[in-house]
């Protein structure tokens, strides 16, 4: 884990207190297969992609799916995906994504992110 964390500030919510960098392209291509679990309050980044897949996962995961972040460091959220399901293969791509931040199931409806959100890593 990192000392790097994730804010909506849209609506003043902590996603993730610690995150995981997933920054190459084996750790984008890991995720989180092989876990048991994501503690609450941690999170995978995978950065400079637009999709996810859940092949291997042993749990359901929220996803929420970033652009490219604007000159003051803040992301627009494209897309919020509740409780994705272990095994459902890849995750429908969202156009203009440049990054997906996972989080434990409940994450989204706790913080109430929704797409137009603004996240920043802090």
């Amino acid at each position: 884990m990192s000392d790097i964390g994730a804010r909506n500030i849209t609506r003043s919510t902590v996603l993730a207190a610690r995150l995981e960098l997933g920054e190459s392209l084996w750790a984008r291509f890991m995720g989180l297969m092989g876990r048991a679990s994501l503690p609450a309050g941690d999170g995978l980044w995978l950065s400079g992609t637009n999709g996810i897949h859940m092949f291997f996962m042993r749990f359901a995961i929220d996803a929420i799916f970033l652009a490219k972040p604007a000159p003051d460091g803040g992301r627009v959220v494209l897309a919020a995906r509740r409780g994705v399901r272990p095994w459902v293969g890849i995750v429908p791509l969202v156009r203009g994504a440049d990054g997906v931040i996972e989080l434990p199931v409940g994450t989204i409806a706790a913080s109430g992110t929704s797409p137009g959100d603004i996240v920043v890593f802090e």
